[in-house]
């Protein structure tokens, strides 16, 4: 099969359009045909190289998409459905057994190595060289090849236009609030960066009922917007002073919790000095980044505790359902924050992403889907 993708050839180069083969479906697999995609900042990261991955490639983890053909041993999909597709896990491990399969084994094999478990790839050139897969997913192509555990089925009466970024951005940014720091009624946090993955996780800590949520950015406009949907305060830290206006707002006790998004390290040791005593810190940026932290002095002494959180250490299919009932309900207004592109604008939404005039860009991979009804 013959499909349209998005290609990243080498570190740094932009997305070059090409035709590419499309591998035999194998029987765990579901032939997605791509209705629309979320740009990621893990993305970029692979592509201008801050993470390693092997190219030429197919990027894109955020799609949505309408179920063309399934595998002979796939019984929870058939043709029609629509879907939203995350990440891939095992599903036997442990941690999948466990109810967490973010933290599955196979974790790193099944999403960052570029190929299917067994080695094969899913997309060709048409001169025969093989093309990664990202996150078993690809999701920048007009047709790709998924796992059935990458698949969540939603309603036929959502609108996959909007739905993609569901499966990483605004999911991790939810489920680091509920799954990793799992904040205390009335508590404080204060999130560092308001791209897709802080403003989600600005919307949940509302959600959750954090009496101060404080947005620290240094673009005015995306704190506006972060006050918006539920900010109590917010600082620019390239005009206020960070450590003295959060010990204002809170007293002097410093925050319960932090999240930091940016992966810029002076802001990554910023949102663990930000802590009061017992807080807990949670820094989930894709970055080449590193800190240096006094263990005694930073961590042991205030009884602070650093921790990782991988995809929001959320359940995919329990956990995009009820972002999509919270959107419904008026509490999870993701559908402010994106903005769409053709398909074809795809670097144009990249640059507009990294410099920070687009929170969420989507790519409209088919066009005729709901054709009638205009985007907001």
């Amino acid at each position: 099969m013959k499909i349209l993708a998005a290609v990243v050839n080498g570190i740094n180069e932009e997305y070059k359009f090409e035709k590419l083969s499309l591998a035999e479906i194998q029987p765990d697999e579901v032939l997605i045909k791509v209705v629309a995609t979320g740009i990621c900042h893990s993305d970029e990261a692979l592509r201008v190289g801050d993470a390693e991955f092997p190219l030429p490639a197919v990027l894109g983890h955020e799609g949505a998409g309408i179920v063309e053909e399934v595998g002979s041993s796939v019984k929870g999909f058939k043709i029609g459905d629509q879907v939203v597709m995350s990440y891939k896990y095992c599903g036997h491990c442990t941690s999948c057994r466990s109810g967490r399969p973010a933290a599955c084994d196979s974790w790193a094999k099944l999403n960052m190595h570029g190929t299917r478990e067994d080695g094969t790839h899913t997309f060709y050139k048409e001169n025969g060289t093989p093309v990664s897969n990202f996150f078993s997913q690809s999701s920048f192509a007009t047709h790709t090849l998924v796992h059935e555990n990458n698949l969540v089925k939603v309603d036929d009466t959502v609108d996959l236009r909007y739905i993609g970024p569901l499966g990483c951005g605004f999911l991790t940014g939810c489920g680091t609030v509920v799954n990793g720091l799992q904040p205390k009624f009335g508590s404080s946090i204060a999130i560092f960066g308001t791209g897709a993955v802080g403003l989600g996780a600005l919307m949940t800590a509302k959600i959750e009922g954090c009496k101060t949520i404080i947005a620290i950015d240094v673009h005015d406009s995306r704190l506006k917007l972060a006050k918006e949907l539920g900010a109590t305060h917010t600082i620019n830290s390239m005009n206020e002073d960070l450590g003295a206006r959060i010990l204002e707002i809170t007293e002097g006790s410093g925050v319960n919790y932090s999240i930091d998004t940016t992966g810029v390290a002076a802001v990554m040791k910023a949102s663990i000095d930000v802590l009061g005593i017992g807080g807990v810190c949670a820094p989930v940026a894709v970055t080449p980044n590193s800190i240096e932290i006094n263990t005694l002095m930073d961590l042991v002494f205030a009884n602070r505790k650093l921790i990782g959180v991988l995809m929001g250490d959320t359940v995919p299919q329990i956990a995009i359902p009820q972002l999509i009932q919270y959107q419904k309900s008026g509490q999870f207004p993701f559908e402010k924050l994106v903005k769409f592109y053709k398909f074809e604008q795809i670097n144009e939404a990249s640059v507009d992403s990294n410099n920070g005039s687009t929170i969420k860009p989507i790519l409209i991979i088919d066009e005729s889907y709901r054709a009638e009804e205009p985007l907001i």
